[in-house]
Formats: C-alpha cells, sequence, structure tokens
C-alpha cells in the first residue's frame, strides 16, 4: 500500500513526466541522457537525472537576438531525494549563467520558516514570494509554458472527494504539503544580465505554478500508483521522449530501495 509520504512524490513524478511529453516535439523538447539511482552524503538515496532542454520557440524575441538559432539550449542536473531536491541548469552558449532550484518539500500549510537554513546575508537580500495553486495567472510566461483553466473552487477528485480548493483551503485541508523552493540565479553579463534575470524569475514562477497546479488537477490519473510502477512509466517515457527527437541515449533507469 502506498503510504502518504508518498503520495506527494508520486504525482511531482507523474506531473514531471507528463508535461515533458505535453512539451515534446520531433523538433523540441525534452531529451533525457542519464535517469539513475544515486546515493551521497548529502542527499542520501535519491534518482540523479541529467536532461537537455531544446526550447528555443519558447525564449523572448529579444533574447534571442543574442543567440543564434539552436543554440538556446538548457542542461539540467537533478538530485531528487525526496523530500528534499536539486537542480542545476545551464547554458552552453552561455557560459556563466548558472540557475539553482533547491526544493525542500514539508507537510504543513507553508508557515515555516527559513527551511533552507540561509544564514544573516542570504536572509536580507532573500526575496519571498507564496505561490497558491488555486490561483492561476495569465502573463507571457504562463502562456509560453501552457496554462491549465480549471478552476478549483468548482473542482473535486472523483477517486478521492479532495476539492474544492475555496478560500483559505491551506488551514482546512488534510493532508497538506508545501514545497519550499530556494531559487538561484547568477547571470554575470553587463548589459542584458539583469532583464534576463528577471525573465528567469519570472518563467520559474509561472513553471512552479503550473506544475504544481496540475499534481492537483490530476489527481485521478495518479492516485494508487505506486513507486514501482511510476518508475516504469518514467522508463517508457524517457525512451519516448529521445524517440521523438530522434536520439538514441543509453539510460540507466531503476529505482532505489
Amino acid at each position: 500500500m502506498v503510504q502518504m509520504k508518498e503520495f506527494f512524490q508520486i504525482a511531482q513524478m507523474y506531473m514531471v513526466m507528463k508535461m515533458q511529453q505535453e512539451n515534446t516535439t520531433g523538433s523540441e523538447g525534452v531529451e533525457v541522457l542519464e535517469n539513475r539511482p544515486f546515493e551521497d552524503d548529502e542527499f542520501g538515496k535519491g534518482q540523479y537525472t541529467l536532461k537537455i532542454y531544446r526550447l528555443q520557440s519558447k525564449a523572448p524575441t529579444w533574447l534571442a537576438k543574442f543567440a543564434p538559432t539552436g543554440s538556446l539550449v538548457m542542461q539540467e542536473e537533478a538530485w531528487n531525494a525526496y523530500p528534499r531536491c536539486k537542480s542545476v541548469i545551464k547554458c552552453p552558449y552561455f557560459t556563466r549563467f548558472i540557475l539553482t532550484i533547491e526544493t525542500i518539500h514539508k507537510a504543513d500549510n507553508g508557515i515555516s520558516e527559513n527551511v533552507h537554513e540561509l544564514n544573516k546575508e542570504q536572509l536580507a537580500i532573500r526575496q519571498v514570494e507564496m505561490l497558491d495553486i488555486a490561483t492561476y495567472a495569465n502573463d507571457y510566461w504562463s502562456y509560453v509554458i501552457g496554462s491549465s483553466d480549471i478552476d478549483f473552487s468548482q473542482f473535486k477528485s472523483a477517486q478521492t472527494g479532495r476539492g474544492p480548493l475555496l478560500d483559505g483551503w491551506q488551514d482546512q485541508c488534510n493532508p497538506v504539503m508545501t514545497a519550499y523552493k530556494l531559487v538561484t540565479i547568477d547571470v554575470p553579463y553587463w548589459g542584458f544580465g539583469s532583464r534576463l534575470e528577471q525573465a528567469l524569475l519570472a518563467g520559474e514562477r509561472a513553471l512552479f505554478l503550473e506544475s504544481h497546479r496540475n499534481c492537483f488537477s490530476w489527481i485521478d490519473e495518479w492516485f494508487g500508483l505506486t513507486l514501482d510502477v511510476m518508475r516504469e512509466l518514467e522508463k517508457q517515457s524517457d525512451s519516448s521522449l529521445n524517440q521523438k527527437l530522434g536520439r538514441n541515449c543509453v539510460m540507466a533507469n531503476e529505482g532505489v530501495e
């Protein structure tokens, strides 16, 4: 039987798999180079992935002017050791650019303070923003990433009976989960670095919101699945993604005991 602590992990895995499929075509999308178990002193046991994102068409026009066609390729290394995760994203063309996302999941309603244990200097420059999955955005980046129009005030899961999400739902729902994300961006480029930083932050914000909205709205699709089943589906999905892009990568994709 799936334990309560595994529900969100399964939801995330399903969401990532489905969104990658929806955004991968014959010319653009996600290529999976590695997907394998890892174990280290920092995270313990988890799953390591190395992915390439080819999403040239989603780049703003002003950004595309700085780089030739096909150069806006992103490489992501991720260490997924739920409830902790870390992703490091780089762009081979902009060699000094680095985007790091550190996530800690806690079974609370968003009230925990400084879960990433930042020092005084880091806290002084930190900007905190609360994202509520019961809301949805209608801006440029939401359009680029894809924004569902599900009204969670009217939504109810057929399998679990969860929902709708009304005002103050965070204080009323049980179980509830918060993903505390620490986003650090280093874009040391004179003239457009600041603009690129703001664009990346807006893009990540839209992605965080939409992906977690999908976790809940797709609940009747993933509820009842196990981690073993998800690992097998993930393996099949990785192969399918690479086939769509015409890639034949050798991957390790095995579960962690």
